[in-house]
């Protein structure tokens, strides 16, 4: 580990209470791996069922704060808010913040390949930290940390809704993000058909995500087909019940 977890916890905000599960929240598979190659069975563990659990523990905490903030808000706009809160862009710049690269423990390999640089790893280490804070200090430890790291900055740098209402200008981007959020596959694009002539085409296009969801829209360029096709997708996704009856 190249960074002393004294540093971390300065940055956190508070000791933990067993050193251990916050080591096991840094541990990348690679690492456990090669030691097992190089040394025999070890011990130690990765991260990645720590990432499982830090998932959920924040959906739900962001879940309840944006709640709290927006108690008049409908649950379209606060589903919205809450997809940009736990795409994979968001937790990647909440994660640099706090300098998480310097503290994982990688694979030679991994290491070697810039593993403490990629949005994966430090997408999943933050979540995996949030389980070790949430397991180690309890929910309102953890609650406090993502106050403070993840919903915070937000306010910051501008208001809630006006940070969403950039995001969804483009909405093959905000299906991206929605799509990891919720471990789906990433959205793929056909053009399916063009017609008309050549100075005025029409172009359908067709979204689809995984095998249950897909939309095809009409455009006169090939982008604004596919905005009109990555909305409908976006939009069935937030509506709880499309989603209850899929």
């Amino acid at each position: 580990m190249r960074a002393d977890l004294d540093a971390l916890e300065a940055a956190i905000g508070r000791p933990f209470s067993d050193r251990e599960i916050l080591r096991r929240a840094l541990t990348h598979s690679s690492h456990v791996h090669e030691q097992t190659l190089t040394s025999g069975p070890d011990t130690s563990r990765d991260n990645e069922q720590l990432e499982f659990l830090g998932d959920a523990v924040l959906g739900f905490l962001i879940s309840d704060d944006l709640v709290k903030r927006h108690p008049e808000a409908p649950e379209g706009r606060l589903s919205k808010m809450k997809a940009h809160l736990v795409s994979a862009a968001w937790l990647h710049e909440a994660a640099q913040r706090l300098g998480i690269g310097d503290y994982l423990q990688l694979g030679r390999g991994e290491e070697m390949s810039g593993g403490r640089t990629k949005k994966t790893l430090l997408v999943d280490a933050l979540e995996a930290l949030i389980a070790a804070i949430f397991l180690d200090g309890g929910i309102e430890a953890a609650r406090q940390f993502v106050s403070r790291f993840v919903v915070a900055p937000v306010a910051t740098a501008s208001p809630a809704e006006e940070q969403m209402a950039q995001n969804l200008t483009d909405y093959k981007s905000a299906l991206q993000e929605l799509a990891q959020a919720r471990r789906l596959p990433q959205p793929r694009y056909i053009i399916v058909r063009e017609r008309g002539p050549e100075h005025s085409k029409t172009f359908t296009v067709e979204v689809r995500v995984g095998r249950e969801w897909a939309s095809q829209a009409d455009g006169h360029t090939k982008k604004s087909a596919a905005q009109k096709a990555a909305r409908e997708v976006y939009e069935r996704l937030l509506d709880p019940s499309t989603v209850a009856g899929s």
